[in-house]
């Protein structure tokens, strides 16, 4: 078993000021990954993915979503001012014992790096992965913040075109146990609009 980091995100421009206030602002080009987050956090987060920047890794991200993998998956490291990461599709589903969220991927291969010039600020989105730079698999995390020193480490598969808001009010983790959460939100379901 691995343990797969958290961290990476990728960078466009800043999001509109809809997008951060959490009010709908216009879909990108997707497709768009729409996660229904449940918990203590509910409502809606789109992420608009960006094939052209990463089209193995947002491949990756829509099969997964389609064949419902990431739904009741839980948010299991969340740093405040940092990231919220997600997407353990095999240790994290809440209806399980998440006690190993973090340490495991999907059954599909892990990615080559697909790293790019964009930059990690608020709103990106970006792939998990152990210290190994071709180990992401089905993890990925959000932004609360810009984190330059992710910039070049990590893929960036998207960045938030609504529902900051919900992003937000995620759930946080312990900050001396490394993000992780205690009864942590989860996404309720997830899909992919193209």
């Amino acid at each position: 078993m691995r343990k797969l980091a958290l961290i990476a995100a990728l960078a466009l421009a800043p999001l509109t000021a809809a997008a951060q206030d959490g009010t709908t602002a216009p879909d990108g080009p997707g497709p768009n990954l729409v996660l229904e987050v449940a918990g203590a956090a509910s409502g809606k987060i789109v992420i608009d993915l960006l094939p052209d920047v990463a089209p193995e890794h947002v491949a990756q991200i829509t099969k997964l979503a389609e064949e419902g993998a990431y739904d009741d998956v839980v948010f299991h490291r969340v740093i405040d001012g940092f990231m919220a990461q997600t997407g353990d599709v095999k240790f994290g589903k809440r209806s399980g014992d998440t006690a190993m969220a973090g340490m495991g991927g999907s059954d599909l291969p892990d990615l080559k790096a697909e790293f790019s010039d964009r930059a990690f600020t608020r709103g990106m989105v970006g792939m998990a992965r152990s210290s190994n730079p071709d180990s992401a698999n089905s993890q990925f995390f959000i932004m609360f913040d810009e984190a330059p020193f992710l910039n070049g480490q990590y893929t960036i598969v998207g960045h938030v075109v609504s529902g900051m808001d919900v992003v937000d009010a995620i759930k946080k983790g312990d900050q001396a146990a490394n993000g992780a959460v205690t009864d942590p939100d989860y996404i309720a379901h997830a899909t992919v609009e193209k």
